[in-house]
């Protein structure tokens, strides 16, 4: 997709409000030399980030010559809502302009919640909830909505969302209905991306990838500093690669994909072949059975410990893939799945990554688990609706 100057121009805001946001109180000159921006380009970036009131004036530095002025982040200036829809839940998050959370709510989601209809009310009622909880007063920038699948981003619709069923949802059309503030979609790998590259494990990392373990599966890509969205904004969507030749059926019509081995349902499915007469399957539900997982791998359970295995190898060749195909610095394991197995996992997937990837890019990649203690989805989604407030002329919906 071609680049028009004012997606320049928001993108070079973004990056100063990034920094800012990193190094706060922060001079300009400090401001250049950590963006690559021009002196001039950045006094004028400056001005019109005062202007829109992100930023403020926060005195001087220097013992000697002429002071610098320092700038920081106007964390009182308004709020952004960051949303994760997933498969089985809803959780907002409230933000300030410095991305501290003022106030967040949560709530599962029931099979029945699939429908769009019913779906956006769910969702918009979980906004409301937490927009009470959060501080009273702030000017609303907008929100961030962050909806597992393929999602057109530029038309706020929902393109393909394999386990409720969803094409061509217009998503933000119907939120807006209930929603009085701007609204911007993306996916959950994209948000995970953008949160760990502001405040996880890929600051810094010019290629990294963030894999998302939940419900479904998915990979955010960070290639040459900046997050990759492909050409039609649908990159990352690993989950839906081909790991066993005409193996388990997917939800979205393929068979063998990476999603049904490594994904809860998919963990879920494991256990009951290792043991049919399921003491560990929570009764069907996914968290349930995630943390009885977990339970037994205390107590050293030995089904529990060989279906560890077993995921951890399948998902230990899908990454290798990743780290063959894109020589990333750092492979990234965040979602709900991951928190809950945590060092366990990452135990077993460490050398399965090794057995699968090639020597020079497995020896050059780190595999970690996301440092990041609040909901990385969120809070990355919060960014979206930071980004669209740094966009000349906005178009967003609401």
């Amino acid at each position: 997709m071609k680049r028009t100057s004012r997606d320049i121009r928001t993108a070079n805001r973004y990056l100063l409000l990034r920094h800012v946001i990193a190094a706060s109180p922060v001079s300009r000159p400090a401001l250049a030399r950590a963006t690559g921006l021009s002196p001039a380009t950045v006094a004028t970036l400056v001005g019109e980030l005062l202007e829109l009131g992100l930023l403020v004036e926060a005195g001087f530095e220097g013992s000697g010559g002429r002071p610098r002025g320092l700038l920081a982040v106007d964390a009182a200036g308004g709020a952004l809502v960051g949303v994760d829809v997933a498969e089985t839940y809803v959780h907002v998050e409230v933000v300030d302009l410095a991305l501290r959370v003022l106030g967040r709510a949560h709530e599962e989601l029931t099979p029945e919640d699939g429908a769009p209809d019913r779906a956006v009310r769910r969702i918009a009622g979980v906004m409301r909830a937490a927009m009470e909880r959060a501080a009273a007063g702030r000017r609303v920038l907008g929100a961030g909505i962050s909806m597992p699948g393929m999602v057109d981003r530029e038309g706020g619709v929902s393109v393909f969302a394999a386990n409720w069923d969803w094409h061509e949802v217009p998503l933000l059309a119907l939120l807006a209905e209930h929603v009085p503030y701007p609204l911007y979609l993306d996916n959950p790998m994209r948000a995970c991306m953008v949160a760990e590259l502001w405040f996880g494990a890929a600051r810094g990392r010019d290629d990294a990838v963030v894999v998302n373990l939940g419900t479904g599966v998915g990979a955010g890509l960070a290639l040459g500093g900046g997050v990759h969205r492909g050409a039609s904004n649908s990159a990352g969507e690993w989950g839906h690669t081909t790991l066993v030749l005409d193996g388990r059926p997917c939800h979205c019509g393929r068979r063998g994909c990476v999603e049904t081995y490594v994904g809860a349902p998919g963990i879920m499915r494991t256990v009951a072949e290792l043991d049919p007469r399921g003491a560990l399957l929570g009764g069907g539900d996914q968290t349930a059975a995630v943390d009885a997982l977990a339970g037994a791998l205390d107590s050293g359970d030995p089904t529990a410990e060989a279906a560890l295995r077993r995921t951890a190898h399948c998902l230990g060749a899908a990454i290798g893939d990743l780290v063959n195909l894109l020589d990333p610095e750092v492979v990234i394991l965040t979602g709900w799945v991951a928190r809950r197995l945590g060092r366990r996992l990452l135990d077993e997937v460490r050398p399965a990554v090794a057995v699968h990837a090639l020597p020079r890019p497995s020896a050059a990649v780190e595999i970690l688990l996301s440092p990041i203690t609040a909901n990385p989805v969120s809070l990355g989604a919060a960014t979206f609706a930071l980004e669209g407030a740094l966009t000349p002329a906005a178009g967003a919906r609401g």
